[in-house]
């Protein structure tokens, strides 16, 4: 009888082989695997997919499934993780006959592991028309301990009795827990193949003559070294597993975050931030200062630390935050930054001695004693991955000596001439930290563009430096390194994910920070997974893809960090609460403190509610509209807003009528509470009292505040008599007849006076009068309120709503005129002469809690009717301006101020106002928006008749140009011409060289929009105080761009063909550039690669024949830079045609016979101090 064995295969090979292992492809979200949450479900929710088991090779052993052991290797194969195997068990359960079992049985319990076992069976299926078997534990009432976690790898077997030869299988892996405590397979095998269908051409079934049928578990117990094997990680708490946290990803800032976590468990450099004295600068702006913070904060809290407040420190902007910087970069100008602030400091020498180390670079005569060296400081080391197998051969590398002879031998000088000689580097010492850069991403000039390297590339735990070091260099110590850090890189070029794999002691294990999440790694995960390269099997083959394409692994090492193993005690020294700064422990446990109490309010908000009480005191304080405005928060700074009150819900109007004496200094007995309610014409006026004292808060929202607003809003009325009990005496109010009390026509009139003489409005309390007295009747009531004489006049107005002020007529009834309970009636002396024209707005902020004009302006503001200041009152705006910091001559003479204008003020209006203030020509005055996201000028306001402040302030259309503006600022800038003037001019900036270029002085002038380069220089002459050309020599002008000059100017170009994207370069002609026959080349600065211009970029004179190193002198004295500064630069040919390796200059070159091409460039190739990253943000600002 043929040996049959069934299978299940992959349809589609394209998977990477790592996704074939991965526990997460064994979820329920596969048909063949399901957690049994929700065992009994919808077979329409089912797919018919049927790939979870291991492809096995066709040229594999055929077994019997009662060869328990042969068996065994085949439904239990190698796993990617290799995790160690505590025991492994078989069990088998005969069934007797299949169809007699229920539709959910469980076979007998057997023990693996310590726990126990058993088969969730469901012999018809699962809701589909598949056998379905699990394994699950065995624990009575299925409640196992809480902390129940196992990991097994596990095969299920299905076969026929009387022949073992037919048979089916299926293996997973899992880890058990209480939460998901069965794994398994709903679709195992189609019903229709038990017994319907034969198995193979013999006419036998899978199950036996009688339904007979034997399933048998092998079940593998694993290790779980790391506590996340096979972790789905829901409710995973890295502090709790294993005492560290991580840091919040912001968008795409993982890179940061394992850079950070890598400095960190750096101790020592810890320890030396700490040591940077910031207790005097504790801003968000000082990037010391968020390092510390960001350290304390990983060193002491519970969970996930952000970043934010590092990255704005930076001057990162939200962009930023989502570009992936370089991290070499972003590291070596942390370096830079932390440096620059320990100086001075105990910590000065701290990042020198951890992190700097020196490498001589040197050519050496083979034939004669003569040596040419330079010996120049590494903060780190670039390694060459491609080409090479491991760190050792990129050091041998990076060390190698290249032979100078036959034409390419080294001049030595007038004494030794041409000679042969030995060129190369070595390193004269090594710092404590070594950090090594994998040159994973490098340009491929076939594909002409950027590439990851992924090929294998190995480094070990520990390897000895010493090799690579001088012959006079130190070795009274080993020069063995540690492996401490590996920074990964998961992805390719364009997209990819940063974690690290840090060991933050000397001795134990290493941990991977993948953003927010710390887990325990084995050092398989350390060292081979992140090798790059083929994906290897288990048993050591190369995974394919296909038949002949390998798997690559996506995830590589590109930066290594070891330390110096006589050193790891210095480096790794303990770190504790008392090394972090006292005023940073107490600021953050204050924040720490702050943030509990406001999340145990935001647990107990339920419980509260919020009231907002009027009282005398806030009402006569009011200067604006309606009886008060509940957005303002209560203070000695705002005394108008309403007191707010937090009080439980449960508490008693009562309790808080006594709170509100308590604060006002009145008898709670003479205090009674209204209701505030939103009318239609939207203002908030009381409605009626509140009766009963006993009626709780949560009982009056509901019933008489409703849910329109998320606080109870109130009026505190104070009684003007009381009885000889002291219990107050109130009107009767229509809202308190009954069947019993006498009618009452009495309302409730709230009272404002405008005050013409200091040009402001506010509340003068409240008056019962009778609906049926006429208007004029309420003027001798007021005048007795305000202790006026009687033959004060008054004017009366009513304030139905903010921008509907109305007059009211005397001999008119208040019923007449519809006034209710909580209507306004503002009044005025009628003496009051009006001016020849009422104005809008007042010309500088008043001091006065009260809404007024300037009393220096009354001459010019002077508003002597209530109707228009409630006009003012609705287009009043307040302003704040400061002067533009780089366009005013001395801005430092200018100091923000605010004005109060009107919406309707038009550009030469606030021009007016803005130039009154400053004492000069409204004129010479233009202004500028302001970007609400870094508070920078935006854009310069356009001067035109339709233009407004409100149009300016908040554009009538939104664009990306001006949706992030400030609605309540703007810059000034004074001008020395007039804006009308200006209009014919165009603006350039200019930036001025001398001191042989290196000096940079940006100079901003004006030119006649018809005028020529010959204008533009006239213009910066006279601007920067030049001396003329006749007299210190001609000026020349060029336009640069991404740092190459991009244009030359002729002095009869026009200036208006000189756009906003270029810079414009002036300086003096150099001498030897002003005789005749001369050749100039283009020079420009780069770091490493062309593509990385920097700087400001030249033109240098040729000479035919010159020696480099005489050349280089006269490039010296041409850029001004000097000394060690100087010597650094590597001097190359760059061609512009086509993207290609630089070709770079010995001092033996000759110039000209080097350029092949008219558009050859000289490149000076070193480090960009200017700290300018591409996006073109400094990233350190602070």
């Amino acid at each position: 009888m043929a040996q049959i064995r069934v299978v299940p295969i992959f349809e589609d090979d394209s998977d990477d082989y790592e996704q074939l292992f991965n526990a997460e492809a064994l979820s329920p979200g596969n048909d063949m695997i399901v957690d049994s949450e929700d065992l009994l479900h919808d077979a329409e929710a089912e797919k018919d997919d049927g790939d979870i088991a291991i492809i096995n090779p066709e040229d594999e052993p055929v077994f019997m499934a009662d060869d328990f052991e042969g068996m065994k290797d085949l439904v239990l194969p190698l796993l990617p993780e290799q995790p160690p195997v505590l025991e492994d068990k078989v069990h088998t359960w005969a069934i007797e006959n299949w169809r007699d079992h229920p539709r959910r049985d469980h076979g007998p319990t057997f023990e693996a592991g310590g726990h126990p076992w058993r088969v969730l069976f469901f012999p018809n299926g699962n809701n589909v028309d598949y056998v379905s078997l699990y394994l699950e534990h065995a624990y009575p009432e299925g409640t196992p301990p809480d902390d129940f976690a196992c990991c097994v790898q596990f095969g299920l077997v299905v076969w026929n009795p009387e022949a073992p030869g037919i048979y089916q299988y299926h293996t997973a892996h899992h880890r058990f827990t209480k939460e998901e405590g069965d794994w398994g397979f709903t679709r195992f095998v189609e019903l229709r193949k038990l017994y319907t269908v034969p198995w193979d051409d013999s006419g036998r079934y899978l199950l036996g003559d009688n339904y007979t049928a034997n399933i048998t578990s092998y079940v593998r117990i694993c290790k779980d070294e790391t506590g996340v094997l096979w972790h789905n990680f829901n409710n995973y708490d890295s502090k709790k597993e294993t005492g560290y946290v991580g840091l919040k990803n912001q968008g795409a800032t993982c890179y940061l975050n394992s850079l950070i976590q890598s400095l960190y468990f750096t101790n020592a450099f810890r320890k030396a931030i700490y040591q940077i004295p910031t207790q005097d600068e504790e801003t968000l702006q000082n990037s010391a200062y968020t390092l510390q913070r960001l350290f304390y904060q990983l060193q002491t809290s519970n969970t996930a630390v952000g970043t934010n407040e590092l990255t704005k420190s930076f001057g990162w902007e939200t962009r930023h935050i989502f570009e992936q910087q370089d991290v070499q970069e972003l590291s070596r100008k942390l370096m830079e930054r932390m440096e620059e602030k320990m100086k001075g400091t105990e910590a000065e020498n701290v990042l020198p001695k951890l992190f700097c180390g020196k490498v001589r670079t040197y050519i050496s005569c083979i034939n004669v004693e003569y040596e040419s060296r330079r010996v120049e400081d590494f903060w780190d080391i670039q390694l060459n991955v491609s080409g090479n197998k491991n760190l050792e051969e990129s050091f041998k590398d990076y060390v190698q000596v290249e032979v100078m002879n036959g034409e390419n031998q080294y001049f030595a000088g007038e004494q030794f001439a041409l000679q042969d000689a030995n060129k190369g580097v070595i390193f004269e010492t090594f710092p404590e930290v070594l950090h090594l850069q994998l040159k994973r991403f490098q340009y491929d000039i076939d594909r002409d563009a950027m590439m990851k390297i992924n090929d294998r590339y190995e480094f070990p735990e520990t390897f000895d430096a010493a090799p690579y070091l001088s012959d006079d260099a130190d070795k009274s110590e080993p020069w063995i390194y540690q492996l401490h850090g590996v920074l990964v890189h998961s992805g390719d070029l364009n997209a990819g994910h940063y974690y690290a794999f840090i060991k933050p002691n000397k001795e134990g294990w290493f941990y991977k920070y993948d953003d927010d999440k710390v887990t325990k790694a084995t050092m398989r995960e350390v060292l081979e997974d992140n090798f790059g390269g083929e994906f290897l099997l288990p048993n050591g083959s190369m995974a394919m893809r296909g038949k002949t394409k390998p798997i690559i692994r996506q995830m590589s090492a590109y930066m290594l960090v070891y330390i110096r193993q006589s050193r790891l005690d210095e480096v790794l020294l303990p770190v504790t609460r008392k090394d972090t700064p006292p005023h940073l422990q107490k600021k953050l446990d204050e924040e720490a403190a702050l943030r509990e109490m406001r999340k145990k309010e935001r647990e107990e908000q339920h419980l509260y509610l919020g009231c907002k009480v009027i009282t005398e005191d806030t009402y006569r304080a009011h200067g604006g509209t309606d009886l008060t405005s509940f957005d303002r928060a209560n203070s000695e700074d705002e005394p108008a807003a309403p007191r707010f009150y937090r009080l439980l819900r449960k508490s008693t109007i009562g309790e808080l009528t006594a709170k509100v004496g308590e604060d006002t200094n009145v008898d709670p007995k003479r205090i009674r509470l209204w209701a505030m309610v939103n009318r239609q014409n939207k203002t908030i006026r009381p409605d009626a009292p509140i009766p009963e004292m006993n009626t709780t808060v949560e009982d009056a929202y509901q019933r008489l505040g409703g849910s329109k607003s998320a606080e109870l809003r109130l009026w505190a009325e104070v009684a003007e008599e009381v009885n000889i009990d002291g219990n107050a005496i109130w009107p009767a109010t229509p809202s308190q007849t009954n069947g019993n009390a006498p009618k009452t026509d009495l309302i409730v009139l709230f009272l404002k006076w405008f005050d013409v003489e200091s040009q402001s409005l506010s509340g003068a309390g409240h008056i019962y009068i009778s609906r049926e007295k006429k208007v004029e009747d309420l003027v001798p009531v007021i005048l007795k309120k305000m202790g006026w004489t009687e033959k004060t006049q008054l004017r009366l107005f009513e304030e139905i709503k903010p921008n509907m002020i109305e007059p009211m007529k005397a001999k008119q009834s208040l019923k007449a005129a519809e006034l209710q309970d909580g209507d306004i009636v503002c009044f005025q002396k009628a003496d009051a002469k009006s001016s020849e024209s009422d104005r809008e707005s007042i010309s500088s902020k008043s001091s006065s809690d009260k809404t007024s004009l300037s009393k220096s302006n009354l001459g010019l503001d002077r508003i002597d009717n209530a109707q228009q200041f409630y006009d003012f009152l609705v287009h009043r705006r307040e302003v704040r301006f400061h002067p533009h910091p780089t366009r005013n001559a001395n801005p430092e003479s200018y100091q923000p101020f605010e004005l109060i204008l009107s919406n309707k003020h038009s550009y030469d209006q606030i021009a007016a106002k803005v130039g009154e203030h400053l004492k000069v020509d409204p004129t010479h005055l233009r202004f500028w928006t302001v970007n609400a996201a870094n508070g920078n000028p935006k854009a310069s306001v356009k001067r035109g008749q339709s233009q407004s402040l409100s149009t300016i302030l908040n554009p009538p259309y939104s664009t990306f140009a001006n949706n992030n503006q400030r609605p309540d600022a703007l810059y000034f800038e004074v001008l020395d011409i007039s804006l009308t003037e200006l209009d014919t001019k165009k603006a350039l900036r200019v930036i001025w060289l001398s001191d042989g270029m290196s000096k940079e002085e940006p100079f901003d002038i004006l030119v006649p929009k018809n005028g020529t380069v010959e204008d533009l220089i006239a213009a910066l002459i006279k601007k920067a105080q030049l001396d003329d050309e006749e007299k210190a020599g001609p000026i020349r002008v060029y336009e640069t761009h991404s740092s190459k000059i991009h244009k030359n100017l002729t002095r009869e170009s026009q200036v208006m063909g000189i756009t906003e994207y270029v810079h414009v370069i002036a300086e003096r002609i150099p001498e030897e550039d002003l005789e005749s026959g001369s050749e100039l080349i283009q020079a420009f600065h780069f770091q490493s690669e062309p593509s990385k211009s920097h700087g400001i970029p030249f033109r240098f004179k040729i000479i035919p024949g010159e020696v480099f190193s005489d050349t280089k002198k006269r490039l010296e004295k041409r850029t001004g830079m000097k000394g060690k500064n100087f010597e650094k630069i590597k001097f190359a040919i760059v061609k512009r045609s086509s993207y290609s390796k630089p070709t770079y200059l010995t001092d033996d070159s000759i110039l000209d016979e080097m350029l092949t091409a008219e558009d050859d460039m000289l490149g000076l190739d070193h480090v960009d101090r200017s700290r300018v990253v591409r996006n073109g943000v400094d990233l350190f600002l602070k």
